[in-house]
């Protein structure tokens, strides 16, 4: 049977409904990291457990992995558009589509990656090939930032792409070396005070020089669109640390206090700022690094969709209402680094889309399954105890996003596991099973098994959502 779907029972594959009730979902125990000593139990919502779900064919899907059903406006590349209050990427053929993809498609790095990939494939013309029909017979239809962008056009029957640049990732180094000094307090994303440094003059210039390259992708019918830079740290007390922490004569001192100013039509220190001003001031910041980035990216390609900038972080810009309002003015779709929450959580999930009018796009998560030989110590996704509990975990979290009418994808982090004999890469990727597939390429079948199943349904799921009573 080509169609490959997992289940238990004749019946279901007729399309009978299944009539399991919410009280038999699948538990799975869950820790933070392999350090953590607390395991705690979670419940996981599967297709083959969710009551009144149907498994049926779903309908025939074309080149880019969209459903030949319901067509729109063809305008030759993606775009968004909202109908019937749900959101969809449109393909360039004008046909509803939801961006299933990994991260990081890309051959490995390390000794071990390279060895097992000259073994396995030859050559990356052989990887593209084979790997690229895998991920389609797995029901993913794209890949995520970081991915072989260039190898994938060479593909007869490319995945969507997404390409990722990075100015401000570019410029750090230079306004550190230009602005530092005694007081260098870095977060963990190596900023300067953990400051996205948005009112340098010297970023414009990064700005042009990184972007200005993607005018060779213009015409890429394949390509979905573009991220620029990953998981800012957009701090809650940026306003404060612009005024205490920088210099008097730095660009981003002058740029707060002159800010701060005018907001109080007046001069005031900084104890009569609030947290309506800091959330004001970090909307302020994101608006002007907004306006950089994507008028080059308009200068450059004005075919493809701009996808933000990747926020991430729970208690600062994803509670933020006036970033998400800021958003909602450049970015075509807001993607999320979405860690440490077991379900996303629907409330929030409606305040991104309520607050930006724009739709969302999960753009990395995962779980770390203990039954490899990996550490599992690095990283902000789950531990769990094998590659199953990481399928169900897969299933239960995608069955909560198409619960939203807000949702147009996901990008599950990554292709391959992180090798921690690899010292070259940053410490969150040193040691732990992430990956599809591990060092060697050898895809981990049970986590596959439960990706398959719900990808090749997720047109049945959204009609099940939109049309249950």
């Amino acid at each position: 049977m080509k169609r490959w779907i997992r289940l238990s029972a004749v019946g279901a594959l007729l399309g009978m409904t299944m009539t399991v009730g919410a009280q038999n979902y699948r538990s799975v125990e869950a820790r933070k990291n392999a350090t953590d000593s607390v395991w705690r139990t979670y419940t996981a919502k599967t297709l083959d457990r969710l009551p009144g779900f149907k498994f049926k064919r779903e309908p025939k899907q074309n080149a880019y992995g969209s459903w030949l059903v319901n067509r729109q406006e063809a305008t030759g590349f993606f775009r968004v558009q909202q109908i019937d209050g749900r959101w969809w990427f449109i393909d360039p053929d004008g046909y509803p589509f939801i961006h299933r993809g990994v991260v990081a498609f890309s051959p490995g790095t390390s000794d071990k990656q390279r060895e097992a990939f000259g073994l396995k494939y030859g050559s990356v013309e052989n990887w593209i090939r084979q790997q690229g029909d895998f991920l389609k017979e797995m029901g993913f239809n794209g890949v995520g930032a970081w991915s072989a962008c260039d190898e994938l056009q060479r593909y007869e029957a490319p995945l969507v792409y997404t390409v990722i640049v990075s100015p401000m990732s570019r410029y750090k180094a230079e306004h550190v070396k230009k602005y530092g000094g005694e007081y260098l307090h870095h977060g963990w994303q190596m900023y300067r005070f953990d400051l996205p440094m948005v009112f340098d003059p010297e970023f414009d210039r990064y700005v042009e020089q990184t972007i200005a390259p993607i005018a060779r992708y213009k015409d890429e019918k394949y390509l979905l669109g573009y991220f620029t830079d990953n998981e800012l740290p957009w701090v809650n007390n940026a306003l404060d640390r612009h005024l205490t922490l920088l210099a008097k004569d730095e660009p981003g001192y002058v740029a707060a206090k002159e800010w701060l100013k005018k907001r109080k039509n007046g001069e005031c220190g900084i104890e009569t700022i609030t947290d309506e001003d800091r959330n004001a001031f970090l909307a302020y910041m994101l608006e002007t690094y907004l306006q950089k980035v994507v008028t080059a990216i308009r200068k450059y390609d004005s075919n493809h969709l701009y996808l933000g900038c990747r926020f991430n972080q729970e208690r600062e810009e994803l509670q933020n209402e006036a970033m998400f309002r800021v958003a909602g003015k450049y970015m075509d779709v807001i993607s999320i680094n979405h860690y440490r929450k077991w379900d996303p959580v629907t409330s929030i999930m409606r305040d991104w889309a309520e607050w930006s009018g724009r739709p969302f796009i999960i753009t990395e998560w995962y779980t770390k399954g203990e039954d490899t030989a990996l550490p599992n110590r690095t990283g902000a996704g789950w531990n769990v105890h094998t590659q199953k509990d990481r399928g169900y975990f897969y299933q239960n979290f995608c069955i909560e996003l198409l619960g939203n009418k807000n949702c147009v994808g996901w990008h599950w982090f990554k292709y391959q596991d992180n090798d921690p004999s690899d010292m070259s890469t940053d410490i969150s990727n040193r040691d732990s099973n992430k990956g599809i597939v591990d060092s060697s390429y050898e895809p981990y079948r049970d986590l596959l098994q439960q990706m398959k199943e719900l990808n090749n349904n997720v047109w049945n799921l959204i009609w099940w959502y939109d049309h249950k009573k």
